[in-house]
């Protein structure tokens, strides 16, 4: 994969040049605060390196969906002054409805060799999701190196992931974009065996992709969480009101019968924590029995993965060199329904001799809250763009950096 030959700020000499670093400060906000600081924690090294190599440090990044406009709970602001406190130096925030207007301009002429400003929320400009070639332009005008630390967003080619690189003779990625390529990267092309992988989450139609890709990698692909069950209904079992995709029954027929011909372990749910009701709110208390996967009853429905699943799952990621998990087993929101996914990570946390790689999204949240993070080789920073690596696609806001 022509990703893994990308130049990295290790490559590059940023001495008296402004270069302009997209990263990804996506971070939840409640009233003005941020409550989950980290994507902004992940970003500061590829920031600290610049600063410390005298490159002049522009930051853009985008937040939530303000669709074109200016919406101020969207602010980077509070952003702005979050780095200040934790690079230990001032981050100027230019202001600018316009993202490069005359706040910024004036900023990155007044900048010394380390200084750091933050732009607007690219988002604010209707342009940046279109990639606009005039909004590209203007942010190139800023700059004379593009870095990309945004995996996140890498799977989107927008005017500040993509378009901004075709008009900026230099690029490069950060320390936090290299890390994703170099272990989702290794995992899909080059894994250390037995290669075991976990899809799981709600949807069978989120993963199509995904699933046909891995059968061609992995030795083993382990399937739980809701979209478990329009396999199990593939198999002809009863799922009660489980979650069904009923236009992917032939598709999910077709993955096992592929499976089987390649000789890889496709392993399903065995049992299941079933209730009558849908908890609401989601954490509320609820009637719950465990029952065999392939016989739930008429009125119930799958919400968890049961503890012989989890036995027969935490089993092979034993055996595992790598392990690549995307999606929870059950609905991990809700305290009777997270003993899978727990499960699921502690059996990962367990196996010190193998690779461990969480695919970002659900899984990632799940696995930090159950405090099983600092276990894990890497948690990525990209729900989707991770999947799309996933799937084998190339991913824009990569493919268009300068090869070494």
């Amino acid at each position: 994969m022509s990703l893994l030959n990308k130049k990295t700020v290790d490559d590059i000499n940023v001495k008296g040049k402004r270069v302009l670093v997209r990263c990804d400060f996506n971070v939840p906000m409640k009233a003005g605060v941020i409550t989950d600081e980290n994507r902004i924690n992940a970003a500061l090294p590829t920031i600290k390196k610049l600063i410390a190599d005298g490159g002049k440090v522009i930051l853009c990044s985008h937040m939530g969906k303000p669709k074109g406009e200016p919406v101020p709970e969207l602010s980077l602001a509070p952003v702005a002054e979050k780095l200040t406190e934790k690079l230990g130096v001032p981050v100027k925030f230019a202001a600018d409805d316009c993202v490069v207007g005359e706040n910024a301009k004036a900023a990155v002429a007044a900048m010394n060799d380390g200084d750091v400003v933050l732009l607007q929320n690219t988002r604010y400009r209707k342009e940046e999701t279109k990639n606009g070639e005039e909004f590209s332009r203007e942010l190139a005008s800023l700059c004379d190196v593009f870095v990309n630390d945004a995996f996140g967003t890498a799977h989107r080619a927008h005017c500040s992931t993509v378009g901004v690189a075709a008009f900026v003779k230099e690029s490069a990625v950060g320390y936090l974009m290299g890390k994703e390529l170099k272990y989702l990267g290794n995992a899909v092309e080059d894994p250390k065996r037995p290669f075991v992988c976990i899809l799981g989450g709600a949807k069978v139609a989120d993963k199509l992709n995904v699933i046909e890709n891995l059968l061609n990698k992995a030795d083993t692909l382990i399937i739980g969480g809701g979209m478990s069950f329009t396999f199990l209904k593939a198999m002809g079992h009863q799922i009660g009101k489980s979650l069904l995709d009923e236009s992917k029954v032939d598709y999910c027929r077709d993955m096992l019968k592929k499976a089987e011909e390649k000789g890889v372990k496709l392993l399903l749910p065995i049992d299941s924590v079933c209730s009558k009701v849908y908890p609401d709110p989601i954490d509320a208390k609820l009637d719950v029995n465990v029952v065999n996967s392939d016989d739930i009853p008429a009125d119930e429905m799958g919400m968890d993965i049961g503890p012989k699943t989890v036995e027969l799952f935490s089993q092979e990621i034993a055996n595992a060199k790598t392990v690549v998990w995307n999606g929870p087993m059950g609905v991990a929101e809700n305290p009777q329904l997270a003993n899978g996914t727990l499960g699921v990570a502690k059996a990962m946390a367990a196996n010190e001799d193998a690779i461990t790689i969480i695919g970002g999204g659900d899984s990632a949240a799940a696995v930090n809250q159950l405090g099983f993070g600092d276990k894990m080789t890497h948690i990525s920073t990209g729900g989707g763009a991770s999947l799309e690596f996933l799937e084998g696609k190339q991913l824009p806001g990569i493919e268009c950096i300068s090869e070494k």
